[in-house]
C-alpha cells in the first residue's frame, strides 16, 4: 500500500501552497477539492492522486474511502474554511447551520471513517479555525462560532484519540485567496486591514502552510492539542 497525506481544500491558498511543500520534500499525498478543473491543474503538475469531493454532500466519505482504498493515511490536513460576514439581523438559522457543517461536521466524518487508518500510521490531523473565533469582530457570528467549534474539536479529540492520532489547529487571521477576494476588494482596503496587524500584511497561503507541513509529520511528533496562531500577532498584540 502507498503512503500519503490526504489535503483537502487543496485548490486553496493553503492547500494548494502545503501541496507543493510536501511535494518539494518528496512526500506523496492525495488531493480533495470542489473544482475538479483547478484540482486536475494542481495534480498533473505534481503527479498527486486525487478525487473530486464537496463535503456539504450526504455520504461524500463513502466515495472518497474508495479511492483510497489501497491507502495507508500518514496524516489529513483539512484546510477548508468559509467567510460568511453579515449582521446578525441578517443571518437566517441556514447560514450557522451550513457552516458548521463545513467546518466541523464534514471533519468529523472524515476523522471517523479513517481512524483505524491514522491509528495504524500514528497519524497527524490538522484542522484550521481562525483568528475571529477567539478575537471578537463585528459580522462575524456565523464564522467565529463555527471555528470556535472546530477548536474545541481540536481538544476533544487529541485527549481522546492519543497517543495514536495527533489533533492540531492553525487560527489564521485574514490570508489572500479566493474566498476572501469579497473583503479585499482593492488595494486601499488591502492596506488598510493589513495595518490592522502588528507585522502590517496579510497572511499568504504559504504562512499557514508551513505550520501545517510541521504539524502534519513528525517533525511534530509531541504535539497535540494546540491551537496555533498564524496572524501576524492582530490576536494577542494588535
Amino acid at each position: 500500500m502507498k503512503k500519503k497525506y490526504v489535503i483537502f481544500g487543496a485548490t486553496g491558498s493553503v492547500g494548494s501552497a502545503l501541496a507543493k511543500q510536501l511535494y518539494d520534500e518528496k512526500i506523496d499525498c492525495h488531493l480533495v477539492a470542489r473544482n475538479e478543473d483547478e484540482l486536475k491543474k494542481i495534480s498533473d503538475k505534481l503527479s498527486y492522486t486525487y478525487s473530486i469531493c464537496d463535503v456539504l454532500k450526504l455520504n461524500f466519505v463513502s466515495d472518497l474511502k474508495k479511492d483510497l482504498t489501497e491507502t495507508e493515511i500518514l496524516g489529513i490536513a483539512y484546510c477548508v474554511g468559509s467567510i460568511n460576514i453579515k449582521p446578525l439581523k441578517l443571518t437566517k438559522a441556514s447560514d450557522f447551520v451550513s457552516s458548521y457543517v463545513l467546518n466541523l461536521v464534514a471533519v468529523t466524518d472524515v476523522i471517523r471513517s479513517f481512524q483505524d487508518n491514522l491509528k495504524n500510521n500514528k497519524g497527524s490531523v490538522v484542522l484550521f479555525s481562525t483568528v475571529a473565533a477567539k478575537k471578537g469582530f463585528v459580522n462575524h457570528s456565523i464564522i467565529s462560532s463555527a471555528k470556535a467549534a472546530v477548536e474545541g474539536l481540536t481538544v476533544a479529540l487529541a485527549a481522546e484519540l492519543a497517543p495514536d492520532i495527533r489533533i492540531n489547529c492553525i487560527a489564521p487571521s485574514l490570508t489572500k485567496s479566493k474566498i476572501a477576494s469579497s473583503i479585499i476588494k482593492n488595494t486601499s482596503i488591502e492596506q488598510s486591514i493589513a495595518k490592522m496587524h502588528p507585522l502590517k500584511r496579510l497572511g499568504e497561503g504559504a504562512d499557514s502552510a508551513n505550520l501545517a507541513n510541521f504539524l502534519l509529520t513528525s517533525k511534530s511528533s509531541w504535539i497535540t492539542g494546540q491551537i496555533i496562531a498564524v496572524d501576524g500577532g492582530r490576536s494577542n498584540i494588535a
